[in-house]
């Protein structure tokens, strides 16, 4: 083996093992969490960046070829389907949950959302200032 199939070697096992890593924190995160929605993103996280890491690892295996066009593809559809799929299932969960305010906080009124935010900020801006002034 010459240098490049060496460094296509361990750059392609470096992908692989960055995606095993990213399942194994997935199902600690499906496992782990209590909230469905909790749930749900963890496993949406990490399949979508799981399986992408493990293809590129795999494309840097296969070299330039029509498959490695293929695996492209692959990881394509799964960045626009993953998260669309995911939004959809989470909609539905907080559409017909009738215990979500047990688990999150629900705002009716968007004003009331805007003064809590404009109140965060000026806490921060004040604490900037403190922080400045001392």
């Amino acid at each position: 083996m010459n240098a490049v199939e060496w460094i296509r070697l361990i750059v392609g096992c470096l992908f692989i093992l960055i995606g095993m890593v990213i399942f194994f924190t997935e199902l600690f995160g499906v496992f782990h969490f209590k909230y469905v929605l909790n749930r749900m993103h963890a496993a949406a996280m990490g399949d979508t960046l799981g399986i992408s890491a493990c293809l590129i690892g795999l494309m840097i295996f296969s070299g330039f070829n029509f498959t490695t066009l293929k695996m492209f593809l692959i990881i394509v559809f799964l960045w626009f389907a993953s998260p669309v799929s995911s939004h959809v299932l989470s909609r539905l969960e907080a559409a017909t949950n009738e215990n979500l305010s047990a688990h999150c906080e629900i705002y009716e009124d968007v004003a009331v959302l805007e003064q809590e935010l404009a109140a965060v900020k000026d806490d921060k801006n004040t604490r900037k200032e403190e922080a400045t002034v001392s």
